[in-house]
């Protein structure tokens, strides 16, 4: 219900209205989302109500349905995958049972349904013990007995010892009696047998219904991803029309949001393919989206400029050192929880002000390290200087700035510093978000700048530990 009232109070006033996600908010969330939209709305004063409606929609469809979509297709598949075990062992119950079965037959066809294997087995068991020395210990001691006939009644009554012949019906022997006959145990398992046979096409059933609904899930999730991508190529086009800064600002970041969905399904795929040609999955870390496993992405440009419009100094910053290569001082996760104009968050001041993101150039690293942070709900300030600088001005303001790569974390690059197969500006630097932490020890960035044929673009950067990383 909450949900639906912040739907309705996000596109009133441009008259549309947008489906429900399928999870229900939390209350926090709600507020969160209502908060987002007037902010979106405000923002875009003066537009026209079409693309009022795009950018709206675009923005839902990011950061609620698809989300929520996701969630229901992880639950659903985790669902399926545990009927399906379930299914399995049901069967594999059945399948002993039947083995079971057989054997006990071709023990009848050979001495008769009436045959007691409890009873032979420790007679046997006696017969043998006469020809050890240790015979009156077993039969005085274990059993009290004074007879062979005292030893064999009271060891048949041992439930350990008739297991030894008792194999052949296993459960459904011990289940009723252990001292049955052959004919019991037959009818025994025969009766075991139709219960399982039972239970194991319930099980059955129960795993394909829920197969059929994960698969479901997974093409609602995907039908949202494709009218993602198709309300995004219309809102590129039209972003001409925006003429305030602020309206420019929100299409962007609605149009990035869109796009790291985009990207990271791509690098999942690529995870998913490399991990069915290696015949094993890679574990790594993760961003907020779902996207699991390595990949190596598109490679970037070279020239790529971190520059910066920014006020502040724009000196830069060695990639040394100045705190542990340990993480143990992290202790967030992504998403982080300062909020979207934080001044203050972790203990410290972020150097965000109202200015926002306007002090970055469009497309340069700065710009996407400082929306990329803001929707992980990790601290950036709006006057960080060049790339290059980022380092030494958080650690002014009190982040934690190290050398060990963490999901969420800006990496630095300093003046003129190698990253992969292209170096970075000799004056500006550069700065990218840590977007995976791979189990090779390579990592994945995602990254700004007009040297890239995208914006965002992502690249595998190897020997991360060169990098300095901006934290928390």
């Amino acid at each position: 219900m909450s949900f639906a009232m912040f739907m309705t109070i996000g596109a009133a006033s441009a008259g549309t209205v947008v489906t429900n996600a399928e999870a229900v908010p939390s209350y926090s969330q709600y507020q969160q989302a209502v908060t987002t939209s007037n902010q979106l709305k405000s923002q875009l004063a003066g537009v026209s109500t079409e693309l009022q409606n795009k950018i709206l929609e675009l923005n839902d469809l990011t950061s609620n349905q698809i989300p929520a979509a996701q969630t229901a297709a992880n639950t659903a598949q985790d669902t399926a995958q545990q009927a399906k075990d379930q299914a399995t062992a049901a069967q594999e119950r059945l399948n002993a049972a039947k083995a079971d079965k057989t054997d006990l037959e071709k023990k009848i066809a050979q001495t008769g349904e009436s045959y007691d294997d409890a009873k032979e087995a420790v007679a046997q068991l006696a017969r043998d013990s006469f020809h050890g020395s240790n015979t009156s210990q077993v039969m005085d001691v274990v059993t009290n007995s004074k007879t062979t006939q005292q030893f064999v009644d009271s060891m048949q009554a041992n439930v350990a010892v008739t297991r030894t012949e008792g194999q052949a019906a296993d459960s459904a022997a011990t289940t009723l009696n252990t001292s049955m006959n052959r004919k019991q145990r037959l009818e025994s398992i025969e009766q075991e047998i139709a219960t399982l046979k039972t239970q194991a096409d319930q099980q059955s059933a129960t795993a394909q219904k829920a197969v059929s609904e994960a698969q479901a899930k997974q093409a609602a999730l995907q039908k949202l991803r494709d009218e993602g991508t198709t309300q995004r190529a219309s809102l590129e086009s039209q972003k001409s029309e925006l003429t305030t800064a602020a309206a420019k600002q929100a299409a962007d970041i609605v149009t990035i949001k869109s796009q790291i969905d985009s990207y990271n399904q791509q690098v999942a795929a690529a995870a998913a393919q490399a991990s069915a040609s290696s015949g094993g999955a890679q574990q790594v870390s993760s961003s907020s989206s779902s996207s699991s496993g390595s990949s190596s992405s598109s490679s970037a440009s070279s020239g790529s400029s971190g520059s910066s419009s920014s006020s502040s100094s724009s000196s830069s910053s060695s990639s040394s050192s100045a705190a542990s290569s340990g993480a143990s001082g992290m202790s967030y996760s992504v998403p982080g929880s300062c909020g979207s104009t934080a001044t203050y968050c972790y203990g410290h001041s972020t150097g965000r002000t109202s200015v926002g993101s306007g002090a970055y150039p469009t497309k340069q690293c700065t710009l996407w390290a400082y929306l990329r942070r803001t929707q992980l709900g990790l601290p950036v300030g709006s006057y960080m200087g060049n790339g290059g600088a980022w380092a030494s001005t958080a650690r002014s303001l009190g982040y934690l700035v190290n050398n060990t790569p963490h999901v969420g974390a800006i990496m630095v690059v300093a003046p003129g510093q190698r990253v992969t197969t292209w170096t970075a500006n000799a004056a500006y630097g550069h700065v990218a978000i840590v977007e995976r932490v791979n189990t090779d020890g390579t990592i994945l960035i995602s990254e700004g700048g007009t040297g890239f044929a995208s914006f965002p673009t992502t690249e595998i950067v190897s020997s991360p530990s060169r990098f300095q990383y901006i934290q928390y």
